[in-house]
């Protein structure tokens, strides 16, 4: 078979054999995403040790035998930046991906450059070029084009040779680990997308009234249903600001649906019996039936934010000594989170990502020992990284100057005594 273009199902299975005998497969998929429920899959490129095909899912009939795979955890597959595969894998078999690499987060595990798009991360891993992109392209159209399927096929081409460096060089600097947790924590965040409580992340729906809670996750489950059955990206539907002003005014009636401007357009004026009825069902039924207010995280102290660029100055210092990238680590509020935590004790909750797993190996103690005020900070030109951070005297400890056993707080301090910098003081 040639490397070109599968269209025959014996020829599509076969592929599949041999994926399942590699034991490691390469994957992407092009798809169109802009006008139907679920993005419609075009392509499947498959890449296996010496050659890569692309499958045209518009000819091939049936390819649960490829989403078994890439449940199955008997085979790796490599990927970049594969939340909209992980999306398919669960869409077509129900299924998580097993033994899922994606070279994309795994780069920010052992450099600071996350994210990188395909074309990027190649030149950085290997050297290599690879052409111009058809990201206009309408891949629902046929015949596609050999050049179409040569930049396919480019899509996978690498990635193998990418994943192999890249376990290699996370092996060697004990964080393999680390990527694969990190890989399943993308996986459990689309898997969250379409939980039970997936209405709660509408922008403004936390600052709703019980009432309002309940209308707004009664009209999010009927957009979802209308969206499906009539094949419709559920914003064509009911755009998420639209959504929650209804929550806000809980129309009873069509008119009162369409008081607000954007409601008359035709493609949302055309629910708006059905949003009215959805509405007043709601009213009907029993309070005790309304969802709960997520309690706030505690009282916003005009000192947390302050405190939060602080530690974003240590986690970002701290992240270049180590080449790991600083947004892969924490967030600007997963910082804050842990200032509310440590500071104001608000321990409602688990414990702040930045203190669990991985995470707690790149940090230790130093962000928390920064808040304690243990922790002292100077500028350090001469250095790799601008910044030293050191125990603050008369708070030295067996092992002092290490963030956790064995490492410095701030990496390697240079020799001499920190009052000779002008720029020494605690934090």
């Amino acid at each position: 078979m040639s490397q070109g273009l599968v269209t025959q199902q014996a020829d599509f299975e076969a592929v599949c054999d041999e994926i399942r005998s590699a034991g490691i497969v390469a994957m992407d998929t092009e798809f169109v995403s802009e006008g139907s429920y679920r993005p419609e899959l075009c392509l499947l490129q498959l890449a296996v040790p010496g050659r890569e095909v692309v499958v045209d899912p518009l000819a091939v009939p049936d390819l649960s035998d490829w989403w078994q795979i890439m449940a199955d955890d008997e085979v790796t597959v490599v990927a970049h930046a594969a939340r909209q595969e992980a999306r398919f894998c669960l869409d077509f078999v129900s299924r998580r991906p097993g033994r899922l690499w994606d070279v994309q987060i795994a780069e920010g595990m052992r450099t600071r450059s996350y994210p990188l798009n395909h074309e990027r991360l190649v030149a950085r891993v290997l050297g290599k070029k690879v052409p111009g992109t058809q990201s206009r392209t309408d891949w629902r159209r046929r015949p596609l084009s050999d050049r179409q399927v040569e930049y396919a096929r480019d899509d996978v081409r690498f990635l193998l040779a990418i994943h192999q460096r890249q376990e290699q060089a996370l092996s060697s600097l004990g964080r393999r680990e680390w990527a694969e947790a990190e890989f399943e924590r993308m996986i459990d965040e689309v898997e969250a997308e379409r939980g039970e409580e997936s209405w709660r992340r509408l922008s403004g729906v936390n600052r709703l009234d019980r009432t309002g809670l309940a209308v707004a996750r009664a009209v999010f489950w009927w957009r979802d249903r209308c969206g499906e059955e009539l094949n419709q990206p559920v914003r064509r539907v009911l755009r998420d600001d639209l959504l929650i002003d209804l929550a806000k005014r809980k129309p009873k009636t069509t008119e009162e649906v369409l008081a607000t401007r954007d409601m008359t357009r035709r493609n949302f004026k055309r629910h708006a019996e059905a949003l009215a009825a959805t509405v007043r069902e709601v009213l009907a039924g029993p309070e005790e039936d309304f969802p709960e207010r997520i309690r706030r995280r505690g009282e916003i102290h005009d000192d947390d934010h302050v405190l939060g660029q602080l530690l974003a100055i240590a986690l970002a210092n701290r992240c270049a000594e180590l080449d790991v990238a600083v947004s892969l680590v924490g967030t600007s509020d997963e910082l804050k989170r842990l200032v509310r935590w440590h500071v104001h004790g608000d321990r409602d909750g688990d414990p702040p990502r930045l203190c669990t797993g991985w995470r707690s190996e790149v940090c230790g103690d130093l962000l928390t020992d920064v808040l304690d005020g243990k922790i002292s900070m100077r500028v350090s030109p001469e250095r790799d990284t601008p910044l030293a951070f050191e125990r603050a005297e008369g708070d030295e400890e067996p092992g002092a100057e290490t963030g956790r056993a064995g490492d410095p707080v701030g990496g390697d301090v240079p020799d001499g005594d920190p009052a000779e910098s002008p720029f020494g003081f605690g934090l």
